[in-house]
């Protein structure tokens, strides 16, 4: 479960079109979700997190995000590496990791940092 809802976060990220990644972000986060990463100290709810994505994929052009390593998981918190790259590519231009914690079968807050 830990991995398909991890995965379903990133589809949020490489989705273009804001009313598909709406609905994802809706059946991925808790209504009352917080992201932060060096960039944003805290966005609170969908709204505010699918808003900073779309502006986030204007400097990305065609870069999309995959799964790095699930470095582990525990209760209801798992950290875990992504990269950001062209598609289909093994190079990527940025990477970093992400910890997410999970309420209700979602992802409640996820704190980001960039390697």
């Amino acid at each position: 479960m830990i991995d398909d809802l991890i995965g379903k976060y990133l589809d949020i990220w490489n989705e273009r079109d804001a009313a598909a990644r709406d609905l994802l972000i809706k059946a991925v986060l808790t209504d009352d979700s917080v992201y932060s990463d060096p960039d944003y100290a805290g966005l609170h709810g969908h709204a505010e997190l699918s808003e900073a994505i779309g502006r986030a994929q204007e400097n990305f052009g065609d870069l999309v995000f995959t799964l790095g390593t699930l470095i582990g998981a525990h209760h209801d918190t798992a950290l875990f590496t992504w990269r950001l790259g062209a598609p289909g590519s093994d190079a990527p231009v940025a990477t970093g990791y992400d910890v997410v914690e999970f309420a209700d079968d979602r992802i409640s807050r996820v704190v980001g940092f960039f390697g």
